[in-house]
């Protein structure tokens, strides 16, 4: 059976993720800090064998994606099944202001209750079918070949867990840094973990060319 391999990437760093600010679908630009994590991706998979880039449709993830495909000759596709969890009212708010204004809604999130969603949100049980179904679809299109998609911290838990097939509720023990590459296997009965969090691309050597510079 062909299987399809995945590169998954989470998004360059935005001034929200510095700030710790919910993002969720609220489209916030990459930082200085993002553009030049996106362009350090891009020199470390650049003799990578890509057939096809995917990205969710918000700026941060899209703009990333595009910075390594530009390198490859190739297009981004887009597609929303690999948006950010929706975290309604949350949007905008920092972890401190959410505990100091909704303390029975933190207290659900941090506990990772599966059906408890922010009003006007996803849960992770909503935010588990969506992305999981479109992975499947993304890579049913590629047998045999390599891909890479870039999405969201909430959306390289969900492929992280589903790979290793743990709960929605098991406490998080690994890193979702920004522009770390993941390494994934597809098939039809699911998905497996091949690497996870190699962030050597990201080690400042001062050694940068000119491309990135």
């Amino acid at each position: 059976m062909h299987v399809t391999r995945i590169i998954a990437v989470r998004h360059g760093e935005t001034a929200w993720n510095r700030d710790t600010r919910i993002q969720g679908h609220t489209d916030i630009a990459l930082s200085d800090k993002g553009r030049w994590q996106a362009e350090r991706l891009a020199l470390a998979l650049r003799d990578e064998p890509i057939a096809a880039f995917y990205a969710s449709d918000l700026s941060r993830a899209f703009d990333t994606a595009s910075t390594t495909a530009r390198a490859h000759g190739k297009p981004v596709q887009t597609h929303k099944g690999l948006r950010e969890r929706a975290f309604g009212r949350f949007e905008g708010l920092t972890w401190a202001e959410i505990e100091a204004h909704h303390p029975e809604d933190a207290l659900a999130w941090r506990k990772r209750v599966p059906d408890f969603a922010p009003p006007g949100g996803e849960s992770l049980l909503q935010l588990r079918e969506r992305v999981v179904a479109a992975v499947d679809e993304i890579a049913a299109r590629h047998p045999g070949e390599q891909l890479m998609l870039v999405a969201h911290g909430g959306v390289l838990d969900i492929l992280y867990r589903a790979a290793t097939r743990l709960e929605l509720q098991a406490p998080r023990t690994w890193d979702l840094s920004n522009t770390a590459v993941n390494r994934l296997l597809w098939t039809p009965e699911g998905l497996g973990l091949v690497g996870w969090a190699d962030t050597g691309h990201l080690q400042d050597d001062g050694a940068l060319d000119e491309s990135t510079a």
